[in-house]
């Protein structure tokens, strides 16, 4: 294992391998397992405004995807059950046996790939800015035709993606922190782009994981989210006995809500707690 210092969190980055596939992680704060999962062309730095809050009493593991951050890609397509399968082998190694287990958009996806193969080991599961179901066709084809044009030119279309994810208005309000995780965003290499895309692509439909297990659930979605409609997540979480709450912002909620959204993580991970040993 190789550890360094990691600017953003103050405390150690850290190293694994999973079929011989470096994976970074970091590792803070003492008390019960809360696991982060970033979305897609993101990072672990994306909860650095959160990890400081949640780790004074609680340990916190932020894990870089494969493709993403500082772990390297392993082949030519990401499946969820593969992310999800470094994911635990980060916790077998750690010999961690109970999590709370918060994702980000495509990092939701993985947490509920985790949580289908690892019911046990579940206390509870929040999806940020994320769904259950799977593409619809529509989407599936943007995917394919997304994965064409970052062939001639993944800059361009990287910048576009996620551009796109904000207002007129938070383009100008959280300009700074836009730009910032903009340029996180342009790291990410031609294969893991492709890789992940085609990964989310096949995915299938878990809302039968939520609607089968009785640890905690919470849906954060954002009023304004251009990728994932309120409504549809308000149905998800109706159909699966799962809480909800919305805030303000879009589909970015650690930059457009960061305050009440560590508020909401918080009292979640607090209640998850409580409800199962």
């Amino acid at each position: 294992m190789i550890r360094r210092k990691d600017t953003y969190f103050c405390t150690m980055e850290k190293w694994m391998l999973f079929k011989n596939t470096k994976i970074s992680y970091t590792d803070s704060g003492k008390g019960a397992v809360v696991v982060l999962l970033h979305g897609f062309l993101e990072n672990k730095h994306m909860w650095k405004e959160i990890i400081p809050v949640i780790s004074r009493n609680k340990r916190v593991l932020a894990i870089d995807l494969l493709g993403h951050g500082h772990t390297e890609c392993l082949g030519y397509i990401h499946p969820m059950e593969l992310m999800a399968d470094a994911v635990a082998a980060v916790l077998k190694t750690l010999r961690i046996r109970k999590i709370t287990l918060i994702g980000h958009s495509m990092g939701g996806y993985v947490s509920l790939a985790l949580s289908e193969k690892n019911p046990e080991m579940i206390r509870g599961l929040c999806l940020l800015n994320s769904t259950a179901t799977s593409d619809d066709n529509s989407r599936k084809k943007l995917r394919e035709r997304a994965n064409k044009m970052a062939q001639i030119n993944l800059s361009n279309i990287v910048r576009m993606s996620f551009i796109n994810l904000f207002s007129e208005k938070s383009k100008e309000k959280f300009n700074p922190e836009i730009q910032l995780a903009l340029s996180e965003a342009l790291q990410t290499s031609l294969q893991g782009y492709s890789a992940c895309q085609e990964g989310m692509r096949i995915r299938p439909n878990r809302l039968s994981v939520l609607k089968n297990n009785y640890f905690k659930k919470l849906f954060i979605l954002g009023k304004k989210d251009p990728v994932l409609p309120v409504e549809k997540g308000i149905k998800e979480a109706e159909e699966t006995q799962s809480e909800t709450v919305v805030l303000s912002g879009g589909h970015m909620s650690h930059i457009e809500n960061s305050d009440e959204l560590t508020r909401v993580l918080n009292t979640f991970i607090r209640r998850s707690l409580s409800s199962l040993g």
